[in-house]
């Protein structure tokens, strides 16, 4: 779930994936495929693209066969005449794998794009096996209140001449439809969220990722985390819980996914299944 403006666009990265397109309920879906290993889908933030996510992706294909998609409207992946919803993407999402036969997977999604994983799992759980999902929300009270104050105040005219249109430009098979683009992307803004029954009943394993000074509180993070079973005290001869929560220190929204270092020490163990181990293990 990308709350728009607040991603600045990255520099284009070359990598050594391998690109295909796919069709997709009426989209020619672009994605890249690198690595070897079990599979995961990477999905980016709003306004982003394959090489807006950066390092996190060639540093996750080094130990899995990694699928990195481009949603609807997103980098090279056509626009079409179609409202952009969490569950309409998360449905193209399942239908990518389909597409592209991958029964399960894990996914990596950063704030739309963690949303979009978040409905994947509630819409299509056979589909996920774990999630990773960073600077998400289950409801729009969970934002800051900055960003509440911002979001009326969202119109097309703010994108123009961004690094998101840029990219858009250089991108997209339709490079004149950015502004039919963002008014889709302010109507997402706007779109309901109220996802705490389907996070409670959540059947994949999630690791809650955020800032410290993300776009979604801290209150609401914890929220999440305790709905997925977490935040009890551990060393009581009880096992810990198949989720967990990682909170990066002096980080702001836009710096989360750009730290990979210390996303691959807490993504990495979690895929795996590792934990520390206490004193009384």
């Amino acid at each position: 779930m990308f709350r728009t403006a607040l991603v600045a666009g990255a520099a284009l990265i070359t990598t050594s994936a391998a690109a295909e397109t796919v069709e997709v309920n009426g989209m020619q879906m672009y994605y890249e495929v690198s690595g070897e290993g079990d599979p995961l889908v990477v999905l980016h933030g709003a306004y982003m693209n394959i090489p807006a996510m950066g390092d996190i992706i060639p540093r996750l294909a080094e130990t899995h066969r990694v699928y990195a998609v481009e949603m609807q409207g997103h980098g090279r992946t056509n626009d079409i005449d179609r409202p952009i919803t969490y569950p309409t993407l998360a449905d193209d999402i399942a239908a990518f794998m389909k597409a592209v036969e991958l029964e399960k997977a894990d996914i990596v999604g950063y704030f739309m794009g963690a949303a979009v994983g978040l409905q994947l799992a509630i819409r299509h759980p056979e589909k996920v096996d774990q999630l990773v999902l960073a600077s998400v929300s289950y409801d729009l009270s969970g934002l800051q209140p900055e960003f509440e104050v911002m979001l009326p105040q969202m119109s097309p005219e703010m994108f123009v001449g961004t690094p998101m249109e840029t990219a858009f430009r250089e991108m997209s098979p339709n490079p004149d439809g950015f502004e039919v683009f963002v008014e889709r992307m302010i109507a997402l803004e706007h779109e309901p969220m109220a996802w705490e029954e389907d996070v409670r009943n959540l059947g994949a394993p999630v690791l809650l990722i955020a800032g410290d000074a993300d776009v979604v509180t801290l209150e609401h993070t914890v929220a999440m985390f305790r709905l997925l079973g977490g935040g009890a005290m551990g060393d009581m001869g009880n096992p810990l819980p198949a989720s967990r929560l990682a909170i990066l220190p002096a980080t702001s929204h836009t710096a989360v996914i750009g730290q990979v270092d210390l996303l691959m020490g807490f993504i990495e163990p979690f895929l795996r299944g590792e934990t520390p181990k206490g004193m009384f293990e």
